[in-house]
């Protein structure tokens, strides 16, 4: 059986809103915010993640990844402005319990701390 390295996986796809791609594009955004679900728990460090919003998309590479019980123990490690540089911790949480309600929350809280890649 053999392991593939991070520089040979395959960039995975992650669609986010307009809003939080252009701060992802930009490089305001540095920690995208996600339920623990199955799929996002096998993302490592060093993987590629390549952020897409319709036909758009922005290649990043994972750097950290924080594992958090709630949104709230959440924000008490990660800086509110790497989450969103444009908004407050409180219109954070509202935000993204609009995106995910408690079942899901209830799974756990994962974050990705990305660093953008040069184009090739």
């Amino acid at each position: 059986m053999s392991t593939r390295h991070p520089e040979t996986k395959r960039p995975r796809d992650m669609p986010v809103h307009r809003q939080y791609f252009d701060l992802i594009a930009s490089g305001e955004k540095t920690v995208e915010v996600r339920v623990a679900y199955e799929s996002m728990k096998r993302i490592e460090p060093g993987d590629l993640v390549n952020f897409t919003c319709r036909e758009s998309s922005c290649l990043t590479r994972v750097t950290r990844i924080g594992r958090y019980r709630t949104f709230e123990e959440m924000f008490g490690t990660e800086r509110v402005e790497a989450v969103n540089p444009r908004a407050t911790e409180a219109e954070q949480l509202e935000a993204i319990r609009a995106i995910y309600p408690p079942h899901k929350e209830a799974l756990g809280v994962l974050t990705f701390e990305v660093e953008r890649m040069a184009p090739s």
